[in-house]
Formats: C-alpha cells, sequence, structure tokens
C-alpha cells in the first residue's frame, strides 16, 4: 500500500529520499507493480521529472534510461527480432505502454522472457548512490537484487547491437509466460551465451564461452531440478535442451 508519494525534480532529490531511514521508499518508473494492491506500507518516488526517458546509440551499444517504456523499445531501430518477440510475450501492448525497461528488470522473476534475452546479451545496468555510480552487468545484479541497500536507483539499461539473438519458448498458451524459454547471444568472435527462463526468482545463465559445445546438456542439466506447480524438472530440462538447440540452429543460419 503506498502511504506516500513524491515527485522530485532532480536526482540529488530522489537519492536522498531513497536512502532516507523509516517508511521503506522505492523508486517508481510506470508504476505497473507498484500500484498492485499490497499489505505492506511504502513510499514511492516518481521517476517521471528525472529525465531518465532518452536513448541512443553510441557504437554498437543501445542506452536506454531507466524509465524508457517497453513499448519504446519495441520500436528502436535495429533491435534484434527475437527481443521483439520476447518482449512483447512479456507484457500486453497496455503494459508496455507504461512499463519501463529497468522497472520490468527489477520486478522480475524467473518467467520473465524480457529478462532471460537481456540476460543473454549481457546487458549492464548504471547503478547511482549519492556519493557513488558503477556499472553492474545483468547476470551479477539479478541474484542480488532483493539484498541491495538503500538508496540505490538504476539510471541507465545498456545492450549490444552487434550480437545475434535467437530466443524460443513454450507456455500454456499464446498469451501466458512461458514454462520454459531459452535466449542465446552470439558475437562475431564466437562468443555465445545461452540464458534460459520459466522457473525460479530469476532467469539462469547457463553457458557464456567461446563456442557453444555442450550447450544442449548445460541446459538440460540447468533444470534437472526445476519442477513446480506449472511443469515437472522432467519437462523442463527436456525442452530446456530443445530450446537450446533450436536457438543454435538459427545462430548458426539452420
Amino acid at each position: 500500500m503506498i502511504r506516500e508519494y513524491y515527485r522530485p525534480k532532480t536526482l540529488q532529490e530522489a537519492l536522498e529520499l531513497l536512502a532516507r531511514d523509516g517508511l521503506p521508499t522505492l523508486p517508481m518508473g510506470g508504476g505497473t507493480v507498484l500500484s498492485s494492491p499490497s499489505a505492506e506500507a511504502y513510499a514511492v518516488v516518481d521517476l517521471q521529472e528525472l529525465g531518465l526517458d532518452g536513448l541512443e546509440v553510441k557504437g554498437n551499444v543501445l542506452h536506454l534510461g531507466a524509465t524508457v517504456t517497453l513499448e519504446t523499445l519495441l520500436g528502436v531501430a535495429g533491435l534484434p527480432e527475437a527481443l521483439q518477440r520476447a518482449i512483447r510475450q512479456e507484457a500486453s501492448y497496455h503494459i508496455r505502454q507504461v512499463a519501463s525497461v529497468a522497472g520490468a528488470l527489477a520486478a522480475a522473476d524467473g518467467r520473465s522472457p524480457f529478462a532471460c534475452a537481456m540476460l543473454a546479451l549481457d546487458a549492464s545496468l548504471e547503478i547511482v548512490q549519492l556519493t557513488s555510480q558503477e556499472k553492474v552487468y545483468l547476470g551479477d545484479w539479478l541474484p542480488l537484487r532483493r539484498q541491495q541497500g538503500r538508496g540505490r536507483l538504476i539510471t541507465r539499461v545498456s545492450l549490444p547491437l552487434n550480437a545475434r539473438l535467437a530466443y524460443e519458448s513454450v507456455s500454456r498458451t499464446p498469451a501466458d509466460l512461458p514454462i520454459v524459454c531459452a535466449a542465446a547471444a552470439r558475437w562475431h568472435s564466437g562468443r555465445t551465451r545461452l540464458a534460459l527462463g520459466g522457473f525460479g526468482d530469476a532467469p539462469r545463465l547457463v553457458l557464456d564461452g567461446p563456442e557453444a559445445d555442450g550447450a544442449e546438456q548445460a541446459a538440460r542439466d540447468a533444470y534437472s531440478q526445476a519442477g513446480d506447480e506449472w511443469a515437472s524438472a522432467e519437462y523442463r530440462a527436456e525442452m530446456a535442451a530443445t530450446l537450446t538447440r533450436r536457438c543454435l540452429q538459427q545462430l548458426n543460419g539452420a
């Protein structure tokens, strides 16, 4: 439940609010998550006035302000078609109009197609505090984001445009989030990253190396214990291997 609402005009003011003691204070981009009913009381810091909605391409990297919406990202020229499909599966058109890229990553669980694809692409985050600023890779940040202290704010999300991306998923219906999904990215150097989604608290990085040998078995092993109310571990393990094979075939041009 939102107890207090703030709309600061400067980043400094926002960071001071987020770092204060007392009532938990959370950043709000599109508000698609924080506006949902909750028994916990908290304050929100609306980021709309901070100018974090810009985007630019520098070299082979696309830099997105934290409050850029998923629908805006979807319309960026040169965005991999596989990432476009993941974004469309992530949320409906109306939700994409307001959901921010940083908010979607912060709220993502293991079934997030967007987070899975961004993990495969080795996306990075710019995170600021009152006295510091750091670049953090999504793969390092996702498992620890619930443990982060107060006063931290994502201001930018960056992803490469020089990597090929493949994305495959299975779900109960086309409108559902995936039971299993796989995203594989490959760079000109041959570096290949494979991420799996559909289970757990966050998508899982399965492979990051100079080649993709053993990727199917790695995917099968990664989900060998991934059973829940949606699917058995046996099903997920086999589908993870199958989707990985399809992704690699796409990257290989088969």
